[in-house]
């Protein structure tokens, strides 16, 4: 089952880790930033996710487990 956390801070704007659930370009303007980026690290040979200074937050062999594991991070 998918999930779609949206929190709302004290301005009144939301976040989320977007997915198609909510249009949410109904509710105003979108402006999106990745919070992570998953590659495959040739060194290594996991998939890394990793935040935006580089560091690495997760690792698998498996790409859908660092997918699945992004999505639950973030719709906390």
């Amino acid at each position: 089952m998918n999930t779609c956390v949206l929190t709302f801070d004290q301005t009144g704007n939301g976040s989320c880790f977007y997915n198609e659930l909510i249009d949410l370009g109904s509710i105003g303007s979108l402006e999106i930033a990745r919070a992570t980026t998953i590659e495959f690290s040739n060194t290594s040979q996991f998939w890394e996710v990793r935040n935006s200074l580089g560091t690495v937050l997760f690792f698998s062999r498996s790409r859908e487990e660092c997918l699945a594991w992004e999505q639950q991070q973030f719709n906390r």
